[in-house]
């Protein structure tokens, strides 16, 4: 009786762990308009592509207009990253969702009249590209406001698992009424669910967001830094900023790489559907199915988690790229689609990570210049992979080319690895705002000026006091480097003071909040 207790009581703590950003009144309005908004979104993907090969039978022409679309985030996202840093989200948000309304509007009318033809859905398709490059930043900045930083990385876990179904069944639904009644519906459909996430703006609590609060960096080259403002220079300063990042830079280092030689499975599951494995358009589909279940596994493995650190993107890199060799060697189509599912999942995985540790390890007056990084380098790793793998299947082998891609990988992922323990080893302990660098030391103390500062412990050690002030950086007679914080034994901590509630703990913002 005991045991089942026990086991129950372990199913719900699991559960609760799962599901922990849902207790948060404010994500819950903007994960269910996200769901909605999803599906219309990739019922449009579908309209589109569908509309553009029903009308030129080219492959190729459906590839301008995807291309279109991804381009203007090349070019505009890093001024994305600088408005939502430095405006309210709320407005700048009802914005785009009414420019996304009209745009949708317009497909559905050049679908119904012929009117205009391809040229117009091409000029939709980069408006609509603009738009999402500039909204991209700004969403995942207003979505890091809805809940606290416990259950961020939760959050953004359960954001992959919303996209990953609406997607699924936006393209379900999509692909029947796109046969029945052609696309313009879908068009339709899709500008409606943008009305969803205008209602959740206006139904958000101002008072229950939270602060984008400065980041506890791991990591520094300045010996003197200062903790930036939103106001402080737009996008050369984001620039600036991420050049002193060097975890953040060795992480979406390896992102590039993950993403540009194991992520583009349209193009790889494509050329060893139609080559070795001889599976054509059905085995494609069932493959792409495959890879959609994947993902909503990996949302859910990586939901589960209480803390995405470096590690996990590092071991989550090892194996997909492991898999995807695996997946080269595969003798037939369902155990291709047995390494995809993981594949995917892990994809998931490394999606979420990146996406928490870029949030939580920068300073909060730049998130969302650091967002917008993130997604450059996405785009420009679809950019640069898709074809580079298309070229590599056609001269060299399907099969070839994933064994390749994903040993090269693999190297890239342990060598990322080994810098950032490097790095780690190695981090700066910043101080906030004009106090600079800390020199620790006797020497120290005896400096006029200088500052007492109070720094967070890991596991529930006590502060060793630190003498602050903007200097170069020494080692002390101890052995410690100004660089590297220093922790005493635990204090013990009494009754009343443990009741105590924290000064400003909980106190709501008018700060405003990941695409939903």
């Amino acid at each position: 009786m005991r045991t089942a207790a026990a086991f129950q009581g372990g199913r719900h703590a699991t559960m609760r762990a799962t599901f922990a950003a849902l207790r948060h009144r404010n994500y819950r309005i903007w994960a269910g308009a996200g769901f909605v908004s999803i599906i219309g979104t990739w019922m449009q993907v579908l309209g589109v592509n569908w509309y553009v090969l029903q009308a030129t039978g080219s492959v190729t022409s459906m590839g301008w207009t995807i291309l279109l679309q991804a381009l203007p985030s090349l070019l505009l996202s890093t001024w994305g990253g600088a408005l939502a840093d430095r405006l309210r989200a709320r407005p700048l948000l009802i914005g785009t969702q009414v420019m996304h309304t009209a745009l949708a509007l317009g497909l559905a009318a050049v679908a119904w009249s012929h009117t205009g033809g391809l040229p117009v859905i091409y000029a939709i398709s980069l408006i609509s590209g603009a738009v999402s490059a500039i909204e991209g930043p700004v969403m995942g900045r207003w979505g890091s406001t809805l809940v606290d930083r416990a259950t961020l990385g939760n959050a953004l876990a359960l954001g992959s698992l919303t996209n990953s179904a609406g997607r699924i069944l936006g393209m379900s639904v999509g692909a029947v009424l796109v046969a029945a009644a052609g696309p313009a519906p879908l068009f339709v459909i899709n500008a409606v669910s943008f009305a969803a996430v205008v209602l959740a703006l206006f139904s958000i609590r101002q008072r229950d967001l939270h602060t984008p609060d400065a980041a506890e960096p791991a990591d520094s080259k300045s010996t003197a830094a200062v903790e930036p403002s939103a106001d402080s220079g737009g996008v050369r300063a984001g620039f600036a900023y991420l050049r002193g990042q060097r975890l953040v830079l060795t992480m979406l280092a390896l992102a590039f790489v993950l993403g540009s030689l194991g992520r583009n499975y349209q193009v790889t599951m494509a050329a060893m559907s139609d080559g070795p494995l001889g599976a054509g358009a059905s085995g494609y589909g069932m493959l792409s199915t495959v890879f959609a279940i994947g993902t909503v596994v990996g949302a859910l493995v990586a939901a589960q988690r209480r803390e995405l650190g470096y590690g996990i993107l590092v071991g989550a890199g090892i194996l997909a790229s492991l898999l995807q060799v695996l997946a080269g060697l595969a003798p037939g189509t369902w155990t291709f689609a047995a390494f995809i599912l993981p594949i995917a999942a892990t994809a998931v995985i490394i999606d979420t990570t990146v996406g928490t540790r870029a949030q939580l390890d920068t300073a909060g007056a730049m998130r969302g210049r650091v967002l917008a990084a993130v997604g450059v380098t996405g785009s420009i790793a679809a950019a640069v992979g898709a074809p580079l793998l298309g070229w590599l299947s056609e001269h060299v082998g399907p099969r070839q080319t994933l064994v390749l891609a994903g040993g090269l990988a693999a190297v890239a992922s342990v060598t990322a690895g080994v810098a950032l323990a490097r790095q780690k080893r190695q981090a700066v302990a910043v101080v906030p705002a004009t106090l600079g660098a800390v020199t620790v030391g006797r020497a120290a103390a005896r400096l006029r000026g200088a500052a007492t500062v109070s720094r967070m412990c890991p596991e529930g050690h006590a502060p060793v006091p630190v003498a602050a002030r903007v200097t170069t950086t020494v080692r002390s007679a101890h052995g410690y480097s100004a660089s590297e914080p220093r922790y005493g034994r635990p204090r013990r901590r009494s009754v009343a003071g443990a009741n105590r509630p924290a000064v400003g703990a909980g106190s709501p913002t008018q700060s405003t909040p990941p695409l939903p």
